[in-house]
């Protein structure tokens, strides 16, 4: 990607099942979170995998979202190969649970502040000063654990903005996180970029496991995960879903 892309905001994308996926690599994203910091306004990242996508068939709010977002990460394997069956390859795979180190990393180079909400009791605060104790001079503006609820939506908006959090990391596990930043993105008066971080509070704590390295590069992290989680199998059958429709949807075109 050039600069000048990167400069203008104008990523290309990929189309799958009417979601964008922007094709980015974890350099770009870095470069572009840069170029977002400075303007006035809050920019939204969304880390989608094939469940985000067979999510959104069905959740006509959740694709709208999705297709206004400043930035579709390719956050899964599928998405991948569904790119390359598409003919339009996505250059690599960018790790929402990787990317949560490397923009506290950014963060703490250009002296920004990082609010956590989310998780379960206690994990915000922990992966808070896990972060501030690996990134020297990284600033954690607030944690709290919170609730998507729509009750709790005005007073959760107010922590945020006395704190002044220029980026904040939303671990609701989607599509709620993605919702709730999408409906506050024109109330956070300090946040400049927002992203949903499903579990990755839990990976920095430690209280969940990321696959080792060589399962993620051969994109068996998916298989880890519900070994160590097996309750998740209903959610792991939007892979073979998703991998229909791309190949049903797609034939014609391809033909």
């Amino acid at each position: 990607m050039s600069e000048n892309l990167i400069a203008s905001d104008n990523v290309n994308c990929v189309q799958i099942l009417g979601v964008p996926v922007h094709s980015v690599t974890t350099a770009d994203v870095l470069h572009l979170v840069e170029g977002y910091m400075i303007q006035r306004r809050l920019h939204q990242i969304a880390t989608v995998n094939p469940e985000f996508i067979m999510t959104a068939q069905n959740d006509a709010e959740f694709r709208q979202i999705l297709n206004e977002t400043d930035l579709c990460i390719a956050d899964g394997i599928g998405l991948l190969m569904a790119g390359r069956w598409l003919g339009q390859p996505l250059p690599e795979r960018v790790a929402g649970s990787d990317l949560v180190y490397q923009l506290a990393e950014l963060a703490a180079r250009h002296d920004w502040s990082l609010y956590l909400l989310g998780a379960g009791p206690g994990v915000a605060e922990e992966a808070g000063q896990i972060l501030a104790k690996r990134y020297p001079g990284l600033t954690i503006a607030g944690v709290y654990e919170g609730s998507p609820d729509p009750s709790e939506n005005e007073s959760i908006v107010k922590r945020i903005n006395d704190s002044q959090a220029d980026i904040l990391y939303v671990a609701y596990g989607a599509p709620r996180q993605d919702k709730w930043i999408a409906r506050n993105r024109h109330n956070l008066t300090s946040v400049r970029l927002a992203m949903g971080i499903g579990g990755s509070l839990d990976f920095i704590t430690g209280r969940s496991i990321r696959a080792p390295r060589w399962m993620q590069r051969a994109g068996l992290e998916w298989l880890h995960r519900l070994y160590k989680e097996p309750w998740r199998w209903r959610r792991m059958t939007s892979l073979p879903k998703f991998a229909y429709r791309v190949f049903r949807d797609s034939g014609p075109a391809r033909r």
